[in-house]
């Protein structure tokens, strides 16, 4: 299992790329694609800027890294489609919301089970808010999880 180009380019899609350093609508500094934090483990400071190369390289080694730590949760075999969505939601909302969600115990017990769908709808909420681009996002992964390779 692996993230492929479509798990990419969804999550470049919704996370954007920018080169200065921003609050995410968590409140979180983030920076290029998405990254609140560097290779070093340090966090993102408002203020720093990157190049679009080293977003780019940036983006690669978490997104593998969330891909990684993905592969140890699953106790059954997904297509690429699967996998990569569940890293995509992963990559968002953070690896311990996924180990300890519905979603996975559902992909778990029966990766085709239909409620599985449902269940990334629910994360779309930032700060106790409803948030449209996160309902796009969700949509849009749960869209991916079910399409066929």
């Amino acid at each position: 299992m692996k993230l492929n180009q479509k798990g990419i380019d969804l999550m470049h899609q919704f996370e954007g790329l920018k080169l200065e350093a921003y609050l995410c609508p968590a409140n979180i500094p983030t920076i290029g694609w998405g990254n609140t934090y560097y290779e070093s483990g340090r966090k993102v400071k408002l203020g720093e800027t990157i190049s679009k190369e080293r977003a780019d390289a940036l983006f690669l080694w978490v997104a593998n890294s969330f891909a990684t730590q993905v592969r140890s949760m699953l106790r059954v075999q997904l297509n690429e489609n699967q996998f990569s969505a569940l890293v995509s939601f992963a990559y968002n909302v953070g690896n311990a919301n996924l180990r300890s969600s519905t979603l996975l115990k559902l992909v778990n017990a029966n990766p085709n089970d239909p409620k599985i769908f449902d269940q990334f709808l629910r994360w779309n909420k930032a700060g106790g808010k409803e948030l449209a681009g996160l309902t796009r996002r969700r949509q849009a992964e749960a869209n991916l999880y079910f399409d066929k390779l």
